[in-house]
């Protein structure tokens, strides 16, 4: 995976314009929680001062009666202070459930309709890692820091109003502590900011390693790759391990500046609280009033500019999840009329990088209801001629028709409205069965799953399973098997009755035991319908009406299994060879 292939990350402009138009559409949350934090904090910042007027009243020698109103006013604001701020973080917190949730949905819309030939370009690991990651880091920001934030800023405006109120020059000193402030964030930002992106884009990186080496274990093992690939996944484990080592050193001196700024900023508080109780311009209670007032500004002032740790992660991956979300869907096609079971491929061409061709001059044409098996040796090109059928990628050069319908001019998603695609990777989503049926055709009673499933053969063992199709399955759910998992797939392929079906190795994962039983459930699902399969056992190709074989990316025969047996060419030697290994 290239860079130049990954999903693109949006600016630091356009991540503020997006979380500003999302916030907008909420302005009437925001205002009243907002009401309730200010409310809250500004109630609560009395106590100070009444502490003060306690410590006054106890120099001044007083009695204890002396002390009722303000113990009183202390459990007054306690208790005002407490349920405003609990109601106006309970609305920050929805505010910015909200957003992340219209966010996440926003993200997983234009991710189911990006173009796919665009995600297969940058890997499934770059697109999982945003699904993932990103969204984790984004909602944990949203669920904890983003109320925190609020609370802060709000406590920090007041309080510097407050301590103004009592004496400026408390003010005055206070603010020594700021200079220390705005050097420590301006270093850690400009520290932090490429930490954090690059990190993110090694975690995607890696993931699309991880996610390769894993789905292609067998290839790596078969060619000998497996030092090589497991060489790969550790330097991209240790490239992300090594940024994120980066960016806890950053976050640590951020830490250890804040911690100074502290100090000298109360430093500069109880020398001025000091200097006016020695020259009577100032009781010991305003100057006890000043330090309170100080130690609860600077908790939130930590607080808001520590929490600049979590908006970095959560900028870098709001970043790449709006880069996502402003990618352009991939167009719908116009009316189209009923799909037939054609297809016809005229010089066609493909290649994943330029002068890197991968299929060159594909002339092919099968007819309504033929089965046409596609073989040949590893990187011949079946699966990507099966994808440029099945609309996963445009063809590069010629034309290519696909139900009746010209790609040249509506696009390869009008491919998919005459295409069901069943490849190798199979996946079982979590729920219960009939829902993993039901995706094909949402409309399906269980009258018509129970049918496909018998189709393909697993109506026994569904039905054994112990609620029948209500069981769930999926992660950490009734497990199932490669082979029932391909069951699955195909019992989909009947539900959704298209007129033409791609099996790109689809029973590749059965084992040789369950082998023949999934090569006849996918036999009885191509039933009726026109059939490209890219033939894993060439036993499927000798079943097929015609084969069509494929060296370097061009067709080099084509025709019934029988004649191309006794025609003694490229796929009688396949077949030899496949016979001698059985």
């Amino acid at each position: 995976m290239s860079a130049d292939h990954l999903l693109p990350t949006a600016t630091t402009a356009r991540v503020r314009e997006a979380v500003a138009a999302l916030l907008r559409e909420r302005w009437a949350t925001a205002l009243w929680s907002l009401g309730a934090l200010t409310g809250a904090t500004a109630v609560g910042l009395a106590t100070a001062a009444i502490l003060g007027r306690v410590v006054d009243a106890v120099v001044a020698g007083t009695g204890p009666e002396a002390l009722v109103v303000p113990v009183v006013a202390l459990v007054a604001v306690a208790v005002v202070s407490g349920a405003g701020n609990a109601l106006g973080i309970a609305g920050v917190a929805r505010l910015g459930e909200d957003v992340a949730a219209e966010l996440r949905e926003r993200f997983v819309d234009r991710a189911l309709r990006l173009p796919l030939e665009r995600v297969e370009l940058a890997g499934s690991g770059d697109l999982t890692s945003r699904v993932t990651g990103d969204v984790t880091a984004v909602t944990r920001s949203v669920r904890d820091a983003f109320p925190q934030l609020a609370q802060a800023v709000l406590t920090i405006v007041l309080t510097l109003g407050a301590l103004a109120l009592l004496d400026w020059r408390f003010l005055l000193a206070a603010l020594l502590s700021a200079p220390v402030q705005v050097i420590a964030l301006r270093r850690y930002q400009r520290g932090a900011a490429p930490v954090y992106d690059e990190h993110r884009r090694a975690v995607g990186a890696r993931q699309h390693r991880l996610l390769g080496t894993i789905s292609g274990a067998r290839t790596v093992r078969a060619l000998g790759l497996a030092e090589a690939h497991t060489r790969g996944v550790g330097t991209s484990s240790q490239r992300a391990a090594d940024l994120a080592v980066a960016g806890t050193g950053v976050a640590t001196r951020f830490f250890g500046n804040l911690n100074l700024a502290e100090f000298v900023g109360l430093s500069g508080v109880l020398v001025a609280g000091f200097w006016l109780v020695d020259r009577n311009m100032a009781t010991i209670g305003t100057a006890t009033a000043a330090a309170l007032y100080f130690q609860n500004l600077f908790n939130p002032i930590n607080t808001a500019l520590g929490l600049a740790d979590e908006a970095q992660k959560a900028r870098a991956s709001l970043a790449r999840m709006i880069g996502v979300c402003d990618l352009p869907a991939e167009p719908e096609p116009g009316p189209l009329s009923a799909p037939d079971g054609s297809l016809v491929l005229s010089g066609v061409g493909h290649s994943y990088r330029p002068g890197s061709p991968v299929l060159s001059g594909v002339d092919l044409k099968v007819r309504p209801g033929e089965r046409v098996a596609l073989v040949g040796a590893s990187g011949a090109g079946k699966s990507t001629l099966a994808k440029l059928v099945a609309g996963v990628h445009p063809a590069a050069e010629g034309s290519l028709r696909v139900g009746g319908f010209d790609l040249a001019g509506t696009g390869p998603a009008a491919a998919r409205q005459a295409v069901t695609l069943v490849s190798q990777e199979v996946h079982v989503f979590a729920g219960p069965l009939a829902e993993d049926l039901r995706l094909a055709r949402p409309e399906a009673g269980e009258a018509d799953l129970l049918r496909a499933l018998e189709t393909v053969g697993a109506r026994a063992w569904v039905e054994s399973l112990p609620d029948g199709v209500a069981t769930v399955v999926g992660a950490g759910r009734h497990a199932l098997t490669p082979a029932r998992a391909q069951q699955l797939a195909l019992a989909r392929l009947v539900l959704a009755d298209r007129p033409i079906a791609v099996l790109d190795e689809a029973t590749a994962d059965a084992g040789s035991a369950g082998a023949r039983e999934l090569e006849e459930a996918a036999s009885r699902a191509l039933d009726g319908r026109t059939g490209l399969v890219v033939a894993h056992r060439l036993t499927q190709a000798a079943e097929a009406d015609r084969v069509v074989v494929l060296d370097g990316g061009r067709v080099v025969e084509s025709g019934p299994h029988e004649e191309l047996v006794a025609a003694d060419g490229p796929y009688a030697a396949l077949w030899r060879a496949w016979s001698d290994r059985r």
